[in-house]
């Protein structure tokens, strides 16, 4: 592999840096290779490859808005960065792996392992005994792993301790012992009794290689070599040792059935799946051997730019960590650069591996196994129900998005013949209500019945408060991960235009309703979506469109009361449209105008003494005036 190393002169502190870094950037050439990011303190902050560093490095120094909340973060961050070039998108995965695992940059995904390692280990040569530990000592002893499940490894060795009646108190019996009265163990059939003298050192000696091979995961060569010495025991006539092998076959094929999955075939293979809400994702991962699941895992970190992305980086740093690579390695979705990845788990195993991502059949129902389990952990991790983030991510599957819409935002115009014409947004957050991001708007810009020119504006005067704001990331400085219209693919055409003038890459899709006014399709610009078949899909799109609907409507009705109690305060004598929308703010109905006494109409904004006198005589008449 032949490397370049460029060395690039520090972007000095100003308030133009990112112009001079993308200046920087855009003089990178169009090779593969890995850059590093630094910060101010030259502290390496980010590793990634590239397949032509100019267009890669460069995409983080442009327009900040299609940007991950993790990615702009490690751009405000960024000083100054270098890069090396490689031969080929290969040598970059390789060296990206290796600088990674040497620096550990702060933004990089770095699996954080919670478990400790666990090793099985032999001791003995005469009389072997099998112990769980959770450290490897340079005591002569064999250990087998590390293994990363403690439990896992506890549950395997009190089992093949128990199948095979191999001592579990700890003595040694290669230094010699005297005859003693067995323990326990030895009553209840959990124990050969080593300590009474009377153990056959060969048949001790075949049930530990036994017992060994057993936790090793060669079962079914185990219970081969198990029913052979019982049918050549049942020969000699030694039915008592022949049903002693019969009672270990029975033990291990009833361990064997407690340990599968409901899945008939499953060969050994690592299943990675994520799921991922807003900022967060959970990486699941399940591990098959010997057809059962022997061990999970799960990991959180934040979102990336791409799941593809996200997914390539996670099994990188993870089979960092664990040198034990499978011959499959199955995924739930697509990963970049799949042909160098392969190559890479190839190299770090010394044997091939393959990459797989299933379609259909038995595996499908591994991969959606591993799926939900990803869901619940994140829920759990949220304070969410696995259930609604699921319903995210089949959003998404069937919009055919990059990632989980976790916030949405829907737009519905409302108006009565042209009159009074007003904009609802409601926001959906990680699948429920927010009502507090709810936001409503007056159509000023023209008077009539236009629904798409309503929509423009709305839209329009929505995304300006988003570049009043957008360095606070709150409230309309948020972007959406997904737009929903209220209509079909007209809204979207007038919606679209926007979005491109404000250089913006959301997802935009109308809710379409049927002629009873229900939900039945997601419209895009050239046609529409049905969603009718994915109940969970459906029932929340109908659950949004039904929401912004009503907001808007209510918006409409209260705008609409108002006006027509305005132009009814109108006609008494000193009352125009300003202090009759006063009065309506201070008493809020008619009839508590017509309730209220002269001094309480004081107190009304703009409301002098006269005229409040016209007003109460307008409802009481000059006699009541006196009274």
């Amino acid at each position: 592999m032949s490397v370049f190393v460029v060395m690039g002169k520090a972007v000095g502190k100003t308030e133009d840096r990112r112009a001079q870094l993308r200046a920087k950037a855009m003089c990178l050439p169009l090779l593969p290779g890995v850059y590093i990011m630094k910060n101010t303190a030259g502290e390496i902050i980010y590793i990634g490859k590239a397949k032509a560093l100019k267009n890669r490095v460069s995409q983080y120094f442009g327009s900040p808005k299609a940007h991950t909340v993790k990615v702009r973060k490690m751009v405000e961050n960024v000083q100054d960065f270098d890069y090396i070039v490689t031969d080929s998108e290969f040598e970059a995965l390789v060296l990206e792996c290796s600088l990674i695992k040497q620096h550990m940059p702060k933004y990089n995904i770095l699996l954080k392992d919670d478990k400790g390692y666990s090793y099985i280990r032999v001791a003995g040569e005469n009389f072997k005994t099998i112990s769980a530990v959770l450290q490897k000592q340079d005591d002569g002893a064999q250990y087998i792993g590390p293994f990363t499940s403690s439990y896992a490894v506890k549950q395997s060795v009190d089992a093949a301790n128990k199948i095979f009646m191999l001592p579990q108190c700890g003595k040694d019996f290669d230094k010699g012992f005297q005859k003693t009265r067995p323990c326990l163990n030895y009553y209840i059939s959990r124990c050969c009794g080593v300590c009474t003298g009377k153990v056959n050192q060969k048949e001790y000696a075949d049930a530990a290689e036994q017992a060994i091979r057993f936790l090793k995961g060669d079962s079914g060569a185990v219970i081969q070599m198990l029913t052979k010495q019982m049918e050549e025991a049942s020969e000699r006539l030694d039915f008592e040792r022949a049903a002693r092998l019969r009672d270990r076959i029975q033990a291990i094929r009833k361990l064997q059935e407690k340990q599968k999955v409901v899945f008939k075939s499953v060969e050994e293979q690592d299943v990675f799946s994520m799921a991922e809400s807003e900022n967060n994702v959970c990486l699941a991962v399940l591990r098959f051997a010997d057809g059962r699941l022997f061990d999970s895992e799960h990991f959180f970190f934040e979102k990336e730019e791409s799941a593809a992305e996200t997914m390539t980086s996670a099994i990188t740093s993870y089979y960092t960590m664990r040198h034990n690579i499978p011959r499959r390695v199955t995924v739930d979705g697509e990963v970049e650069g799949k042909a160098d990845l392969e190559r890479w788990l190839c190299a770090q195993r010394g044997k091939k591996t393959m990459i797989f991502c299933p379609q259909r059949g038995e595996q499908v129902e591994v991969v959606k196994m591993c799926r939900e389990n990803a869901q619940e952990k994140l829920a759990l991790k949220l304070g969410m129900r696995g259930r609604d983030i699921a319903i995210l991510e089949e959003l998404r599957d069937i919009l055919g998005l990059k990632s989980a819409p976790a916030y949405i935002e829907a737009y519905d115009i409302s108006h009565t013949a042209g009159q009074d014409s007003v904009g609802g947004m409601v926001v959906f957050c990680d699948g429920k209500p927010l009502k507090s991001a709810y936001r409503r708007f007056i159509i000023k810009s023209f008077e009539g019945n236009d629904d798409y020119r309503s929509m423009h504006e709305v839209l329009t005067r929505r995304f300006n408060e988003y570049e009043k704001l957008k360095d606070s990331g709150e409230g309309f400085g948020r972007l959406p991960d997904l737009i929903l219209l209220d209509g079909g693919a007209g809204q979207v055409s007038a919606v679209q235009p926007v979005l491109d003038r404000f250089g913006l890459h959301i997802p935009l899709f109308g809710m379409v309703k049927d002629n009873r006014h229900r939900t039945r399709a997601i419209a895009l610009n050239g046609g529409e979506i049905e969603i009718r078949s994915n109940r969970r899909v459906f029932t929340l799109i109908s659950d949004i469109q039904e929401e912004v609907h009503r907001y808007s409507v209510a918006y409409h009705h209260s705008r609409h009361t108002k006006r027509t109690l305005s132009m009814s305060l109108c006609e008494i004598d000193g009352i125009g449209e300003k202090k009759a929308r006063a009065l309506l703010r201070r008493f809020k109905t008619l009839t508590a105008i017509r309730n209220a006494d002269v001094d309480a109409l004081c107190t009304a904004e703009g409301i002098s003494r006269k005229t409040a006198e016209k007003i109460y005589v307008f409802y009481h008449g000059k006699e009541d005036e006196t009274v």
